[in-house]
């Protein structure tokens, strides 16, 4: 059983870290590169959010969703 955990450690230690590792002893090297990273992914989420608002916005327009109070087991 020990070792099934000493597995588990292992790979998200020295496998599923390592992108993060490379990050950290970047930004000791070049602060700017580091941080060029984090902006690119923050620009990718802001593109995929303005996505989805327009795909919402498209199926508000055609009115497809039922809006009835018993549409959802909760709402009742």
């Amino acid at each position: 059983m020990k070792n099934i955990f000493e597995g588990i450690a292992f790979l998200f230690e020295e496998i599923l870290m390592v992108p993060f590792e490379w990050l950290r002893e970047l930004e000791l090297e070049n602060w700017w590169l580091a941080n060029t990273v984090t902006w690119i992914s923050i620009i990718v989420l802001i593109v995929a959010l303005g996505y989805w608002m327009k795909q919402l916005r498209i199926f508000d327009q055609n009115d497809e969703e039922d809006r009835s109070q018993t549409a959802h087991s909760f709402l009742k």
